[in-house]
């Protein structure tokens, strides 16, 4: 049996969303980001990095969604992934680029402490943080135009990936709702049963009115 450690409304919802969509059977675990779980004793034995997600499989440990989700198409779901060679590596570019761009933007808003240790520069890194997210936003409209899914017609694991930040740009305020594509995207998102399951397993500020 899998188990997938993961925490609400963090970028663990990808892979919470991939999991469930697959139709594998996995347990899973919530850490409380409040209260600091991701660093116990217990769960640094999971993942000495003390982040999320996590999925334990027989020959060990997962982690990065990336990994995860390339993991769970090929393992339990490819129809999940491209087959074309080309078009995977479209795939896993868009998810590279959610992790090494999208997210960071996000972080230098929520957590300016990981860059700065001189508290005079936070509200500036989280200024400059809020436009970067707000265009990196943009651009995932952008990219959804004239598109059922991130990739084309079929859905993949990257529109899991993709949701995390519409949410994460509704919980700060930006205006999401302008970005018609994304939004008519996340409509979609939310009238898939797998999605919904997560989004109400997390409580997720994308069920709220």
């Amino acid at each position: 049996m899998l188990k997938f450690y993961y925490a609400p409304g963090a970028c663990s919802t990808a892979s919470h969303i991939g999991l469930e969509e697959s139709g594998a059977k996995f347990d899973s675990q919530a850490l409380s980001f409040a209260t600091n779980e991701q660093k116990s004793a217990e769960y640094l034995k999971v993942n000495p990095r003390g982040r999320v997600p996590a999925l334990v499989i027989d020959d060990g440990t997962i982690v990065e969604n990336t990994a995860i989700l390339d993991y769970v198409a090929g393992k339990y779901a490819p129809q999940l992934m491209p087959k074309d060679l080309v078009q995977r590596a479209r795939a896993i570019s868009l998810m590279a680029w959610f992790s090494n761009n999208v997210h960071p933007s996000f972080t230098h808003i929520s957590r300016p402490e990981r860059f700065a240790t001189d508290t005079s520069v936070h509200d500036h890194l989280k200024a400059v943080g809020r436009e970067n997210f707000h265009a990196n936003l943009k651009e995932i409209d952008g990219l959804l135009a004239g598109k059922q899914w991130m990739l084309g017609d079929a859905f993949s694991v990257v529109d899991g990936y993709a949701l995390v930040f519409y949410g994460w740009g509704k919980r700060i305020g930006l205006p999401v709702a302008e970005l018609k594509n994304y939004t008519a995207w996340k409509d979609r998102m939310l009238a898939r049963p797998a999605v919904k399951r997560v989004l109400e397993r997390e409580q997720s500020v994308l069920l709220a009115a």
